[in-house]
């Protein structure tokens, strides 16, 4: 009976082990909690948009320490109680900015801990503009707004074995944008920024 157990044992973490050995592959899902910002390069904006992301993870593994993550989803960014100005009277109004993409990031991601369980992904980050409109009006705001939003992407998690096949995902996540959000900007360029928690699952192909 020891030797049966001490088989299976052995067998479940040969499992394990190979869904992060070379070649190997993981795809999953999670959704999450976004607090969206602009800055200039003078200031932060200190009213954060509260929103969220849904996003389908793609990790293939070439090593048990290195594998590159290709993500996609829907990611809500903007920020509240922004100013917008009425140009024929100067009359200004507070009002949130809603600006939401499609986010297409692409990381190395590095495994650390004795088990590989938690990782740190860097990289660039693509977005497409979806929609934006500010909530004062209800205005649509896709014309002065670039159709574009790239900048980095940093994030930090822990894989959580639940199956020999499955995890579930914890993950705080930032992105930090570097080209102008708005198409026609006097002054200083405003980027896009915005911080995540997200959770979800993993499951090894």
């Amino acid at each position: 009976m020891r030797k049966l157990l001490t088989l299976l044992l052995l067998s479940g973490l040969g499992v394990t082990t190979q869904a992060q050995e070379k070649n190997s592959f993981e795809v999953g899902l999670h959704v999450g909690y976004n607090a969206a910002t602009v800055t200039t390069s003078t200031q932060t904006n200190s009213d954060f948009r509260s929103g969220f992301n849904v996003t389908a993870v793609g990790d293939y593994f070439f090593s048990d320490r290195w594998s590159i993550k290709a993500k996609i989803g829907y990611d809500q960014k903007g920020w509240d109680n922004g100013y917008l100005t009425n140009l024929d009277n100067g009359q200004s109004f507070v009002t949130n900015y809603e600006i939401n993409y499609l986010t297409i990031p692409v990381m190395a991601n590095w495994h650390f801990g004795k088990k590989r369980n938690w990782y740190l992904n860097f990289g660039p980050y693509f977005g497409i503009l979806l929609d934006a409109k500010e909530s004062k009006f209800s205005t649509d705001l896709k014309d002065f707004v670039h159709n574009r939003d790239i900048g980095f992407d940093l994030g930090i998690g822990v894989k959580l074995p639940i199956t020999s096949k499955v995890k579930v995902l914890l993950e705080a996540d930032g992105q930090s944008g570097i080209t102008d959000l708005f198409k026609q900007n006097q002054g200083y360029r405003i980027r896009t920024g915005r911080s995540s928690l997200n959770a979800g699952f993993l499951f090894s192909l």
